[in-house]
């Protein structure tokens, strides 16, 4: 039998092997894995879908290897080989008239059912349609910090809101779950952990592999004699797995994204001020709350006003096609290298949601266990390089998107405050978009409109 590379989630078109994890001639069992692949920018481990001998390995570790196409052949007993030729004929003709708990025979593959973040935010596009707004803010909290979010209920566990709603849509209890984010919160990784079959998404667990070593660099001093040995001139390293996809979605961007950007010097002082009075309060006590979290926050207000700089361009229809949802994309930097996932329907986060979000995502990331879920169908990106103490930046849209906010380092400055020079905190934005969809004067309304929310953050309480 032939096991070929699956579609691993959300149409990726191909993945790079890393690694076999059995040789030809190895027994393997059902389920056991047998290799491991790398899409973009996830690493997967392989489950064998049959048990029987391994007859003939058809890929080589670092071959990019096609959905569909044959990865090994094993040799099964002419009863099981029956059996799942059988299972398989079933499937195919029953199709959506089999039943909603069927166990598939490989692991992580559920029903062939629409992935739940797109059945949301279908629910979502479809509410919105006849309206140019994003759903309706929370509630006013007791404390006066509206739409700020509480810290959970006694007796209820703490888990982040896209892991609570995936709770409830395929029926886990999340008492019975480890959670893993900040505070012990369940992510919806720890889902994916504890019932991949019943997702429904077509993906693979996701294997925690170590970190990728950095290539060994000679170090730039002459060797004896003073002079560079031939050796010692050049390091050559392959280009493969994140960097070579990296490449490939920048290039993409480069060459069919007419890009324009926008820069815009904000007086932050208000928000610092805001950020240090919330850290002392209950709801935020134990997060990690960051300027980036009351960035996005203003982002996402921002896009109530003008959506057109979430939207996307559909080339083959000839469509901009406006999303009424939020996948908001955050930049994180990994050993592994640049990473985007991004919080599916983060129009419905509070401040205190998207700092637990943004912590789970960048945790997820790093530890090189992002799903290829999460790292695809973003709609709008922040990146934040000011954690590197740069003032501003020029990223490139992300593919598929139509812009992408930049934040830049906070620092005191000398500023003009109320007709008389003070010291200030004082940040640097900018907008990279693509000016096929996206007038100067759009994107520059919608950069000043992000500024001006975060020079009075109060504003912001009552509007998302």
């Amino acid at each position: 039998m032939e096991f070929r590379l699956p579609d691993l989630g959300e149409g990726l078109a191909d993945a790079e092997l890393v690694s076999w994890s059995v040789a030809v001639g190895d027994t393997v069992a059902l389920n056991q894995v047998v290799a491991e692949v790398e899409t973009a920018k996830a690493q997967v481990a392989l489950p064998s879908p049959y048990a029987g001998t391994v007859l003939d390995l058809l890929a080589e570790p670092g071959d990019t290897v096609p959905v569909g196409a044959p990865l090994i052949r094993i040799g099964v007993a002419a009863r099981a080989s029956t059996a799942a030729e059988t299972s398989a004929g079933q499937e195919t003709t029953t199709g959506a008239e089999a039943p909603a708990d069927r166990q598939s025979v490989l692991v992580g593959y559920g029903p062939d059912s629409e992935p739940v973040s797109r059945r949301a935010a279908r629910a979502t596009a479809a509410k919105m349609t006849d309206k140019k707004t994003f759903p309706s803010p929370r509630a006013m909290g007791s404390d006066g910090t509206e739409g700020l979010g509480n810290s959970a209920p006694a007796g209820r566990p703490a888990a982040t809101p896209a892991a609570r709603k995936l709770a409830r849509e395929i029926g886990i209890d999340l008492a019975a779950v480890i959670g893993t984010g900040p505070q012990g919160a369940v992510t919806v990784e720890d889902l994916h952990g504890m019932r991949p079959e019943a997702l429904g998404t077509g993906h693979i667990p996701i294997h925690t592999p170590p970190p990728h070593p950095a290539p060994e660099v000679p170090p730039m001093h002459p060797a004896a004699g003073g002079r560079i040995t031939p050796a010692e001139r050049e390091t050559r390293t392959p280009i493969s797995g994140i960097r070579k996809r990296t490449a490939a979605a920048m290039v993409s961007s480069a060459q069919h994204i007419p890009q324009a950007s926008a820069f815009v010097t904000a007086d932050f002082t208000a928000s610092m001020e805001l950020l240090e009075h919330l850290r002392s309060t209950p709801s935020f006590t134990g997060l990690t709350l960051t300027p980036l979290a009351l960035v996005a926050r203003a982002a996402l207000a921002a896009l109530t006003e003008f959506p057109q700089i979430n939207s996307a361009w559909d080339e083959a229809n000839q469509e901009i096609v406006t999303k009424h949802y939020v996948n908001l994309g955050i930049a994180v930097a990994t050993e592994r290298g640049l990473l985007v996932p991004n919080l599916k329907e983060a129009q419905e986060f509070t401040l205190r949601d998207l700092c637990l979000e943004i912590a789970g995502v960048a945790a997820t990331a790093r530890a090189g266990t992002a799903t290829p879920a999460a790292l695809t169908g973003g709609t709008f990106t922040i990146t934040n390089v000011g954690v590197f103490g740069v003032d501003t930046g020029v990223p490139l849209v992300n593919p598929g998107e139509a812009a992408i906010l930049c934040l830049g380092s906070i620092r005191k400055r000398p500023w003009v405050h109320r007709d008389e020079l003070a010291v200030r905190w004082v940040t640097s934005l900018g907008l990279s978009f693509d000016h096929r969809m996206i007038d100067g004067e759009q994107g520059s309304r919608f950069l000043a409109n992000v500024a001006t929310l975060l020079e009075d953050p109060l504003t912001l309480l009552g509007r998302v």
